[in-house]
């Protein structure tokens, strides 16, 4: 019997890996008992190329083709193959902010793109950039998955605990992770992103969704002797360091994703599973992440947001393992895709 791509995560998510030896704890969730797995236990499994996703849906990318520097919008379709909205449209702007700026009229001439199947281009010859390579904030989450929490025997938060990375730590889907020098320490966290795609200021929750445009795969790359230990135990330094905020492959505009709160979500390190939950277990969801944020600051289109890892990661194994030039790292998140990085 064959079995639907939202089935599927369903029976195969949930899992969590990264509990201390000698220390297992029997994880409730939402959809049911967690299974634990010990700091040393690691699983292989088989690689997949990109997760299932719905045939074409509205995923967003950003790309340049071979021989230009310039930024172009495209569709990812299902396979090899992506359209050009800027040869459809030559009046569509070509970087994702401004894209994302044109509001409904914008993804409206997308959708006439995605119907028509016209300027199909094969994704061997492009370079796939980040979805959005400028924001103008990088918001990310602390401590916002349950079994994260328990990982670490830390009190869930009762409030969203916020910091930033800065835009000049994005990288594409693709794109090698630079091991700084100032850092031995530097850690892996696969996280779901969301891009704001209208503008606003003390946005209500039940209006939140208005405002998104989509949902991406992100790795918040972290050097955990900066955000632990030094300068005053400030997080900031450690989480921005170049090429620490690998993205995409695609913005998979919200009206795509079945439901962004109940998506597997994973990563490898050459090919051994090191994190596995779902986002079921997130603390503060979407909308209470954007109404809690947009107190405090004005959202506009673009803006990214990193919510938070799952538990697995390398700092909390015994002993701590690190990432190491000649590794390579995959994210991945049903329905969004996966991205695959290098460590150099």
């Amino acid at each position: 019997m064959r079995l639907s791509a939202a089935r599927l995560y369903r029976k195969t998510s949930g899992s969590v890996s990264g509990c201390r030896p000698g220390n297992r704890l029997m994880l409730g969730s939402v959809r049911g008992l967690l299974r634990v797995l010990p700091h040393h236990s690691i699983r292989v499994l088989p690689h997949r190329g990109i997760s299932h996703f719905p045939p074409l849906r509205m995923r967003l990318i950003q790309f340049q083709s071979s021989g230009s520097a310039s930024h172009r919008i495209g569709l990812e379709l299902d396979g090899d193959k992506v359209i050009d909205l800027n040869a459809f449209d030559p009046s569509l702007p070509r970087g994702m902010r401004e894209f994302l700026e044109g509001g409904d009229a914008t993804l409206q001439i997308a959708k006439r793109a995605l119907e028509s199947g016209q300027h199909v281009l094969s994704r061997s010859q492009l370079s796939i950039l980040a979805p959005i390579t400028n924001p103008e904030k990088v918001i990310c989450v602390g401590m916002n998955y349950v079994d994260h929490c328990l990982e670490q025997n830390v009190p869930v938060p009762k409030e969203p605990i916020i910091f930033s990375k800065f835009p000049s730590s994005i990288v594409g889907p693709y794109d090698s992770i630079v091991l700084p020098a100032e850092s031995q320490e530097v850690d892996w966290e696969v996280e779901l992103a969301f891009v704001i795609g209208k503008r606003g200021k003390n946005i209500k929750e039940q209006d939140a969704m208005e405002h998104v445009a989509g949902f991406t795969v992100a790795h918040d790359v972290s050097a955990r002797d900066w955000q632990m230990r030094k300068n005053g135990k400030q997080w900031l330094l450690g989480k921005t360091f170049d090429t620490f905020c690998p993205l995409g492959p695609a913005l998979v505009t919200k009206d795509s994703v079945s439901d962004p709160h109940n998506l597997g979500i994973r990563c490898r390190v050459n090919r051994n599973l090191v994190q596995d939950s779902n986002t079921n277990q997130m603390v503060f969801k979407t909308e209470a992440l954007i109404a809690w944020v947009s107190k405090f600051v004005t959202l506009n289109p673009g803006d990214l947001f990193l919510t938070g890892t799952p538990p697995g990661v390398g700092v909390f194994r015994k002993p701590a393992v690190y990432l190491k030039a000649g590794d390579v790292v995959e994210c991945e998140i049903d329905e969004l895709g996966l991205i695959r990085n290098p460590v150099g």
